[in-house]
């Protein structure tokens, strides 16, 4: 009846108690690690440049003015009489206001644009991959602290063992058939086994506190952690990481490039015009200050560009070769990663298949020890060596067990699929 009630009574703390699952973790390690900001300061970064980009179609302005004092003019002299030019005064002013508005550019501006939609691209691919690392760092410390849970549960069914055989040998005790002795190397297990607790409680704690830091909110000492489900398991060779992203992003980038500089070697052309006032004006017979104004279609092609157009394409296509290098790079460690991780598999599903044989023929001894302990026929000491084999042999399962399930969450993680 004892016990009903305490088990009751844990399973409605354990109702109680607020609980975590991996993917929640996840999500709020992603939502709050400080690497996350720097999206919006990437996507905010494109957009103000491809705005400053998009104000080259409109009308460009310009003033311009000099003033300038020269040694000589052009003098005009005519042998017929009665006829006076006057040369023009050696300081000469102007100021002129000109606007230009392009017409064509080959593309140069569209090209740019384009290009900075996809560096913006490239750079939150690369967020996204460092912010995929959180995720092993959560698996270990999530990892850790179920297999603290698991240890301390296991602690206290081992006291619960305990306690049975000091039950049975208070009877004995008090029956003159057994030594005080036997009573006090029980208690001296049992204190033990609480100090075990104790060590459990506490690294738990620390465990916690980090897993919190991760996710930037506190986490309460009995918040309790739901093991993943992994019961449709299948250890395949997709790879689906970030990273095949990121590279598919930066080949993207480059064959923009390649574009870029194309346009920037066309012709461009675009209409002007231009306002001014001084002396002389466009009338240079007329020594004086006045206003004046200049408009038509001004074509421009630059032929620098050529020298150094086939070594920026080349310089291209070493930039995605250098990309396809690291991308096969990548594509092999992490396949070798799978395989280890495959193997790890299999080997820990192997173990605690053994684990479930050795649990059950030593409960079996332990069981069998309990009624030898109350009948005299095994000493104290006996039955503390069978509890404790039991005891271990269960630890081993347990951390089997979750060595297995970690080493499927991880396969799963290498892969890109958790």
């Amino acid at each position: 009846m004892a016990t009903s009630c305490v088990i009751s009574l844990q399973l409605a703390k354990a109702q109680e108690a607020p609980k975590l699952s991996l993917t929640e973790a996840y999500d709020l390690a992603l939502k709050n690690y400080p690497l996350i900001k720097q999206r919006e300061l990437v996507k905010q970064t494109a957009e103000i440049n491809i705005d400053n980009l998009s104000k080259g179609y409109l009308p460009q302005f310009a003033i311009n003015g000099q003033s300038t004092f020269q040694s000589e003019v052009t003098k005009v002299t005519l042998p017929t009489a009665g006829v006076t030019i006057q040369p023009l005064s050696r300081d000469q002013y102007k100021i002129i206001t000109e606007a230009n508005q392009l017409l064509y550019d080959g593309g140069n501006i569209k090209q740019r644009k384009q290009l900075q939609e996809l560096n913006a691209d490239t750079e939150q691919q690369g967020i996204e991959v460092e912010l995929y690392k959180i995720k092993e760092r959560i698996n270990q410390v999530f990892f850790g602290i179920l297999y603290l849970d698991d240890q301390r549960i296991q602690a206290e069914l081992v006291k619960q063992d305990i306690q049975s055989g000091i039950k049975r040998v208070s009877a004995q005790v008090q029956n003159g058939t057994a030594f005080r002795s036997n009573i006090d190397l029980l208690n001296a297990e049992s204190l033990k086994t609480d100090q075990r607790i104790i060590d459990l409680t506490a690294t738990r704690k620390g465990y916690l506190e980090a897993l919190g830091l991760f996710l930037n909110r506190p986490l309460p000492e009995n918040t309790q952690l739901e093991k993943p489900m992994l019961n449709n398991f299948v250890a395949d060779d997709l790879i689906a990481r970030p990273e095949l992203k990121l590279f598919s992003s930066q080949v993207k980038l480059a064959d923009h490039q390649r574009k870029l500089i194309q346009s920037k070697n066309l012709p461009t052309a675009g209409l002007f015009v231009q306002g001014g006032y001084g002396k002389p004006a466009l009338n240079l017979l007329k020594n004086e200050f006045d206003f004046f104004y200049v408009g038509g279609l001004r074509l421009s092609w630059s032929l620098g560009g050529f020298y150094t157009k086939k070594k920026e394409l080349q310089l291209v296509e070493v930039n995605k070769q250098m990309v396809d290098v690291k991308k096969e790079t990548f594509l092999l460690n992490t396949n070798t990663q799978l395989k280890q991780q495959k193997a790890e598999v299999d080997k820990m599903q192997q173990l605690v298949t053994t684990d479930d044989r050795i649990v059950e023929l030593l409960t079996r001894v332990k069981e069998a020890s309990k009624a030898q302990l109350e009948n005299g026929v095994i000493t104290t000491i006996d039955y503390l060596q069978t509890v404790n084999q039991e005891d271990q042999s269960r630890q081993t399962k347990l951390t089997h067990q979750l060595q297995l399930l970690k080493a499927q969450v991880d396969y799963q993680t290498i892969s890109g699929k958790q």
